[in-house]
């Protein structure tokens, strides 16, 4: 019987999250500083309440056609929060959760990634389309192989149980 590849193997531990008071731009500029695209939103107890992308952060921005003043432009995205951008309630997954259910979800509802919660709803990471590529990429040898000829590893996973 083969093991699941769970999510807690693959996942981007630990998570940066941001309050949902933050300013756009103060996020916007985090996500760019440590080259990340989405940041899981919390309260102050640490819970989750959503997740922001960097999409949804440049979807706020205003039209390059506005007619408003730069001046005008500034004191609008001063005001704009992460609460005002973010998806509230995102879907999220376990660390225990096999990872081809990440991936399901991701696929399914058209979203890049999915934030990994424990049973207190308190984010402990993030799975990605990113981490989901890396594990395929790392694991290849052995899924072509196992395609190849499925009893070629038996010898092998007999000696190592």
């Amino acid at each position: 019987m083969n093991n699941p590849i769970l999510v807690k193997d693959w996942m981007t531990s630990p998570v940066k999250t941001i309050g949902p008071e933050m300013p756009v731009a103060d996020a916007y500029d985090i996500m760019m500083r440590f080259r990340i695209r989405r940041l899981p939103v919390v309260d102050g107890s640490g819970n989750l309440l959503g997740i922001v992308s960097l999409g949804d952060l440049r979807e706020a921005r205003p039209s390059p056609t506005a007619s408003l003043s730069i001046y005008e432009l500034n004191y609008m995205l001063s005001k704009l929060t992460v609460r005002d951008v973010m998806t509230h309630n995102p879907f999220t997954m376990t660390a225990a959760m096999p990872i081809q259910c990440a991936a399901r979800i991701m696929l399914e509802q058209k979203v890049g990634g999915l934030p990994v919660v424990d049973e207190s709803n308190t984010p402990l990471g993030i799975i990605t389309e990113s981490d989901i590529f890396r594990m395929i990429t790392d694991q290849w040898d052995y899924f072509t192989t196992q395609r190849e000829d499925p009893g070629l590893l038996a010898p092998i996973i007999a000696e190592s149980d």
